[in-house]
């Protein structure tokens, strides 16, 4: 006959994270107890919730084949439509705010935020319309495609260098120095580029995007109370960026999509700084 002392017999497992919780099931990976709030389903078993929480944090983020982050939804795009539409609204209860923000060259040197707000206003709802439309249409096809960072760059960029093309062909005493300019075209035109560019990187047929800038090309040249020279600015700097982004190395996509990003920027700066100069 035996006897057998409670004092020494094993306790039972328990979590962890809940002491008072038995957990007879155990982690793959470090081999503790998990009780079921603290388990978490693998394709090898059951982890716990600590080495889910490493193993997802040591998980490589998926990225689209531009190297951007891998995004469900156009946020972006549905920021800048907004604040667009805000500022539409805006301009009709206070039509001085275009005194303001619009993009005047004459102002320019002295109040450069003007270089950028100026892409937020409309004349009028038609321009606001048309604007937003395609920023809708090729936003939602460019931002999935190059992440969200990337397509902020190249809008804001676009927009600056609409700005800068305006500045540069511009000339004091003439009307054109004095002309109020308002609207999203030259970032539109941006991302008109950007999709050439980014079609022409996967090898895809480029022809309709050619026949829709030629179309605008003729508009915008010909059309009355149009600032040809900020799409024309948009479209070029729009697809330099684009093409930074479209053909950095694969192992250095988001090195060299940050250099090129800056240092575009400060191109357009200093193209700026030195118009500034030159009619000083």
């Amino acid at each position: 006959m035996t006897s057998t002392n409670p004092s020494t017999e094993q306790a039972p497992p328990v979590c962890p994270r809940h002491p008072e919780t038995v957990a007879y099931v155990r982690c793959q990976r470090c081999d503790r107890p998990a009780c079921p709030a603290c388990q978490v389903p693998s394709s090898v078993g059951v982890h716990c919730v600590d080495c889910a929480r490493q193993s997802q944090a040591g998980r490589r983020q998926a990225r689209t084949l531009l190297g951007g982050a891998v995004v469900s939804d156009a946020v972006i795009t549905k920021v800048l439509i907004g604040l667009c539409v805000v500022a539409y609204a805006l301009e009709v209860f206070a039509p001085a705010l275009d005194s303001w923000l619009a993009f005047v060259p004459v102002a320019a040197a002295y109040e450069p935020w003007r270089f950028l707000t100026t892409a937020f206003l409309h004349a009028n709802y038609m321009h606001l319309g048309f604007n937003m439309w395609a920023l809708w249409v090729l936003g939602g096809v460019l931002e999935p495609v190059l992440g969200r960072w990337r397509f902020t760059a190249i809008y804001l960029l676009s927009a600056l260098g609409g700005s800068t093309a305006i500045y540069w062909l511009s000339w004091p005493g003439t009307d054109s120095w004095i002309t109020m300019t308002v609207g999203a075209s030259g970032a539109v035109f941006g991302l008109f580029s950007t999709m050439f560019v980014v079609q022409r990187r996967f090898g895809r047929d480029t022809s309709g995007i050619v026949a829709l800038l030629a179309i605008n090309a003729v508009i915008s040249f010909l059309g009355a109370n149009i600032s040809w020279q900020g799409h024309l600015g948009g479209l070029v700097v729009g697809g330099i960026v684009a093409a930074i982004y479209a053909w950095a190395p694969r192992g250095k996509r988001q090195s060299v999509g940050i250099a090129g990003t800056v240092a575009v920027a400060v191109v357009l700066v200093g193209l700026n700084i030195a118009r500034a100069l030159v009619i000083v």
